[in-house]
């Protein structure tokens, strides 16, 4: 009984120690891609609304200029775009 134990330990201890490394390093590769990171992105959508199940709309910033465009199954369409200027990762 004490030996099927410790067996299991042998067994099991790696390879949870194994996933643990192995989901580490995918972390480490995979957060340069997670959103949030915004600094660095010439892109940054601000918020997004569903109008109906297959349409949304997008609000994007883009070299300082803030576009309202719609995302449908068929594409994406420019809707307006906005004459003030929006500081380059600014809230405002």
């Amino acid at each position: 009984m004490m030996w099927t134990y410790i067996l299991k330990l042998i067994v099991l201890l790696p390879l949870v120690c194994g996933l643990m490394i192995g989901c580490l390093y995918l972390w480490r590769k995979l957060e340069t891609r997670m959103p949030g990171r915004t600094a660095t992105r010439m892109i940054a959508v601000r918020e997004t609304m569903m109008i109906s199940p297959g349409v949304r709309l997008a609000v994007l910033d883009f070299e300082g200029k803030r576009l309202l465009v719609s995302v449908a199954r068929t594409g994406v369409t420019l809707v307006d775009t906005s004459a003030t200027r929006v500081p380059i990762g600014g809230d405002a």
